[in-house]
């Protein structure tokens, strides 16, 4: 896929909604990275309850090698969940929604998306929507390119498969946020066998008009699903919402399709702009909740 594309060529439909989000200063940044590694390491307290393991990694993948963190509890086996980070990718704020997540029970994977292009962080702290966008059309691209996402979800999950701390007689997880919601779509349907319950929140793409779209997948799925829609994003393609609702029905896939009130897009994640901390714990509890009744 050609890098000079413009919107209208994503087939994730990620437009200026997915780069909202808060300024973030490189001192803003390096403070917030200084946190988060102070809560890494074996032991880590978590302040959901179970203590947690947290350790960068390297995964090999047919296109590369991609750097990821990954989580789970100090002790036991865990059900696998990977986490699909937003446009602006492996950070301190995903870093964070892991370890609130690996604290609940679960071994979860968030990997760079971008590992194509390089090491997190990417698109970096100073990106700018309105002066960067290229770099960001260009990150999406290689993402998005025909099969790339679908070999990340193939090499994330065999990983993950691999590691001791994580169950393999449970079914894993998935969950994505922005670009990340589709591509939960991709790995549950890609891998129906080993995918039992998946959360996209504010997704965009979720289903286009396009033969390759996600929702076009969900015949092959057999996950629990919840679908965060951002208000926003709702009046904007109202119909999403009713033809998620019924391809779910007609595939007998379980399936909450929900539109968050006053939650516009971007709204899970604690460094966005427009994050609704109210509908964010809404969301967080519905991922759980999903979770639970998926990997059972």
């Amino acid at each position: 896929m050609a890098n000079d594309m413009t919107n209208d060529a994503f087939d994730l439909d990620c437009d200026e909604h997915c780069f909202t989000s808060a300024p973030l200063s490189r001192r803003t940044f390096g403070a917030t990275s200084v946190a988060a590694a102070s809560l890494a390491g074996a032991g880590a307290a978590s302040s959901a309850g179970l203590e947690i393991v947290e350790t960068d990694v390297e995964i090999v993948t047919p296109d590369g090698t991609c750097d990821a963190v990954f989580y789970h509890p100090t002790e036991g086996k865990h059900p696998g969940v990977l986490k699909w980070t937003d446009i602006m990718g492996l950070r301190p704020a995903f870093r964070d929604m892991g370890r609130r997540l690996a604290s609940e029970g679960y071994s979860v994977l968030v990997p760079n998306p971008f590992y194509r292009d390089g090491r997190a962080p990417l698109p970096g702290p100073d990106f700018n929507f309105s002066t960067d966008s290229a770099v960001a059309y260009k990150l999406m691209g290689n993402l998005i390119a025909p099969g790339a996402a679908e070999r990340d979800a193939q090499a994330f999950v065999t990983w993950l498969d691999a590691q001791g701390q994580v169950n393999s007689d449970s079914k894993m997880g998935t969950s994505g946020y922005c670009m990340g919601g589709p591509l939960t779509m991709k790995t549950a349907g890609l891998l129906p066998e080993r995918i039992g319950a998946a959360g996209s929140f504010h997704g965009g793409g979720l289903a286009t008009g396009t033969d390759n779209s996600p929702h076009l997948l969900i015949p092959k799925m057999k996950v629990h699903y919840h679908v965060g829609v951002a208000d926003n994003d709702d009046a904007r393609e109202p119909e999403v919402k009713k033809i998620l609702k019924a391809a779910f029905e007609a595939s007998n896939v379980p399936a909450v399709v929900k539109v968050y009130e006053d939650a516009d897009h971007g709204w899970c994640v604690p460094t966005s702009a427009v994050y609704n901390e109210i509908q964010a714990e809404a969301a967080w509890t519905a991922l759980l909740d999903t979770l639970k009744a998926g990997l059972a």
